[in-house]
């Protein structure tokens, strides 16, 4: 092979050994009078990431204007593949579907049981629930309105895993609103970690391994953590990332290893497949 071709295929693999950038941000909390403001913080993912993740509370009382709003600020910004899931606040009004149209038609693919595929990596979602953690958590006993509480958590972590068991690729990458693990909620007042997430949403993601998770809601937790078999957790609150890091802005980029990345996979190409 001549010298010149020996250093294509040398660049070719160079290429397809790559890392997809991505960059985690929860709890925007994005109201009618956000127009703008979200605009540089954006600019900024749309230029440091190849993906970005939104991990719920996008709005913040799931008013349909508060996701026209948030809608104006990734089409003004974003040019990245988006993807994401709901979380409590979205729900408040009883319009999570409007909610998630909007944000749909402005290019986001909103999560729930779905899975998304984007330059190699997979991505599955849930909002997830509340429930608590290891021993403490709560069980499906006594009344029944517990019983229903409990089977909500159930159902989330349920669904995470029919997701995760559809993505046939070695990377993939879970979203959710609540936490999975009680180490990123670790700082939030202890009487309140029960309402922060659920313990049932960690058998999945041992079960079908990740590489990593993403979710928000505990706005004081703690940044990161890892599963039981030491997948990372990533807490991407916003509010958290204010407060932990005040001379950055507000969201979490984790480099991802790709192999065999497609060459036609760049950024601002090919922005994937919801399935």
């Amino acid at each position: 092979m001549s010298p010149s071709r020996m250093g294509t295929a040398e660049n070719e693999a160079a290429a397809r050994k790559a890392k997809v950038r991505l960059a985690g941000i929860a709890d925007l909390h994005c109201t009618k009078g956000s127009q703008g403001a979200l605009q540089p913080l954006l600019s900024q993912i749309n230029e440091r990431a190849d993906v970005l993740l939104l991990c719920g509370d996008l709005t913040d009382h799931g008013l349909p204007d508060e996701a026209r709003t948030l809608a104006k600020e990734l089409t003004a910004s974003v040019r990245i593949p988006i993807v994401g899931v709901l979380g409590n606040h979205d729900f408040e009004l009883n319009k999570q579907n409007e909610v998630a149209g909007i944000l749909g038609e402005a290019g986001v693919h909103l999560l729930d049981g779905e899975v998304f595929e984007a330059l190699g990596v997979g991505f599955a979602g849930v909002k997830g629930f509340a429930g608590g953690f290891d021993r403490r958590a709560l069980e499906p006993w006594g009344e029944e309105i517990i019983k229903h509480f409990v089977h909500e958590a159930i159902e989330e972590a349920v669904k995470l895993g029919s997701a995760l068991a559809r993505l046939q690729m070695e990377n993939r990458v879970a979203l959710l609103h609540y936490s999975p693990i009680r180490a990123t909620v670790e700082g939030e007042p202890l009487e309140i970690f029960p309402f922060l997430g659920s313990s049932r949403l960690e058998e999945p993601l041992n079960r079908y391994p990740v590489s990593a998770v993403f979710h928000g809601h505990a706005h004081h937790g703690s940044p990161e953590g890892k599963t039981s078999r030491d997948i990372p957790v990533f807490n991407v609150s916003m509010r958290l990332l204010q407060q932990k890091h005040r001379d950055q802005l507000p969201f979490r980029v984790v480099d991802l290893p790709i192999d065999d990345l497609p060459l036609h996979s760049r950024k601002g190409e090919s922005p994937g497949d919801q399935l």
